[in-house]
């Protein structure tokens, strides 16, 4: 069962509002909230990006595929309605920009990625594209699109999620500076590189134009995205927005486990090294530790109080793939791999988890007298959201939620993002925000995946309030 505390730190209770499409609306009030271009016309447009797809009877755009750079085009006409200026880099991200009263001060950016994974859904990545682009296209439509006080540029962009190269972030790492020249030559199944995939749409990058698409910090005033959560925790408690406080840190791990292959009718029970019961056990007390890790963990000069609460409201861990060798129904393994996601708000303490959960896995592994190697494959610290964007998307989704309802609302709900998003890229080029949509059953990376049309509304109300801020 899903609690609050797994996920989500409230600073007020909030009330359960309504969830049915159009429940929450004051007859009369839609005109004036420009529901025409923040709800209709983004969700028509959210419908007719989710048919551009590179297989048939399902959602599949990757890196500079066909349809991606369909999407990219579409997008871009899109932006340019909005009267922003519009060019693609020399990764594949599409931006649009207005230079607003002064030209020369540090811009805001917007943005999310218009790749998706394969048997997708419509909302991951998109809906942030165009929740922005709709917004801007209000200021267009009643004059004031020029009289932001910066520039403000939406950048959709060309991969997050890492699906043909099995690299993540390419976009927005490539504009915050991170992305190595080495990765121009990660390859994909069919041994295209990501260099050869940009070169076969007109897109020359060498290494000194992969350098050039790094923004200057300072010319950066901050990032924002907006997202489907991705999780049930704001159809848990009745609320369409949540800001996010930070994106957690994530470890990954191999575990290997060996024992001795045998006959299944003939090695007796108490005689075993079976390193598939072992790899139970282990199984079962990563599940115990990321459940209570404060019955695990030892209070010393890395490991206090305040980490050990962050670790019992945000810590998950999951085992999401497990193989066994030679894999007969009659053989007592030789071999058991499996993996390990780790993910954690406290960098500390996902580190004290970590060094915990080995010393006691090899101390399993020991008594049941097979080995054990756990090898790290991949880690990324945690990502804490600048609080002063934090307060002004909490503001900006209270008056937009206001605005909807007519009513005073109670405080929007305050998360933890357990996935990684391109804020996390960006957040080493300049402070990032992040504001989250509410998204049926939590269900994402899948067709089912479905946000409502009041939703798309009040997320597009939210970043047209930002943005009258910054008039």
């Amino acid at each position: 069962m899903v609690t609050p505390l797994m996920f989500l730190q409230l600073c007020v209770l909030s009330i359960v509002l309504p969830t049915t499409s159009s429940a929450f609306i004051l007859s009369g009030r839609e005109d004036d909230l420009f529901a025409e271009i923040l709800r209709d016309e983004a969700v028509s447009r959210l419908d007719q990006l989710g048919k551009v797809s590179d297989a048939d009877g399902h959602l599949e755009r990757t890196f500079m595929s066909p349809a991606s750079v369909r999407a990219a085009n579409l997008i871009r006409a899109w932006m340019e309605d909005a009267g922003l200026t519009t060019w693609v880099d020399y990764m594949g991200n599409v931006h649009g920009r207005v230079e607003g009263l002064n030209a020369s001060a540090e811009a805001l950016l917007i943005g999310s990625h218009l790749d998706t994974v394969v048997d997708a859904g419509i909302f991951d990545g998109s809906l942030g594209i165009i929740s922005a682009i709709s917004a801007l296209k209000v200021l267009k439509s009643n004059g004031t699109l020029t009289n932001l006080i910066r520039p403000v540029e939406v950048i959709a962009f060309s991969d997050e999620e890492g699906v043909r190269f099995q690299s993540t972030f390419l976009g927005s790492a490539a504009v915050a500076g991170i992305l190595p020249v080495s990765a121009l030559q990660i390859s994909d199944k069919r041994g295209v590189t990501v260099q050869d995939a940009l070169k076969e749409n007109s897109i020359a990058i060498t290494e000194e134009s992969l350098f050039q698409l790094k923004y200057d910090p300072q010319s950066v005033w901050g990032y924002i995205e907006v997202h489907i959560e991705q999780g049930p925790v704001l159809e848990w408690v009745g609320f369409p927005l949540g800001v996010v406080k930070g994106i957690a840190g994530q470890t990954r791990l191999k575990v290997t486990v060996r024992g001795s292959q045998g006959h299944a009718g003939t090695v007796p029970m108490s005689l075993r090294q079976d390193p598939m019961a072992a790899s139970a056990e282990l199984i079962m007390l990563l599940e115990s530790l990321c459940k209570n890790p404060k019955d695990f963990l030892s209070y010393d000069g890395q490991c206090n109080d305040s980490t050990v609460e962050s670790l019992s409201n945000s810590l998950v861990c999951t085992v999401g793939e497990i193989s066994t060798w030679p894999s007969a129904s009659n053989v007592i393994p030789g071999q058991v791999t499996f993996t390990v996601d780790l993910r954690a708000m406290d960098n500390m303490g996902r580190e004290a988890v970590i060094y915990e959960l080995s010393n006691r896995m090899y101390e399993i592994c020991e008594r049941r007298s097979v080995s054990c190697i756990i090898e790290r494959k991949h880690d990324a610290n945690a990502v804490i959201c600048d609080s002063e964007l934090t307060s002004e998307l909490k503001f900006a989704a209270n008056a937009a939620l206001k605005r909807i309802t007519g009513e005073i609302q109670d405080e929007v709900p305050v998360l933890m993002s357990g996935a990684g998003h391109d804020a996390m890229a960006m957040s080493h080029l300049t402070k990032v925000g992040m504001l989250f949509v509410r998204c049926r059953g939590g269900v994402s990376h899948s067709p089912a995946e479905h946000v409502l049309d009041d939703d798309v509304w009040a997320a597009g109300l939210s970043i047209l309030a930002f943005l009258e801020t910054h008039m």
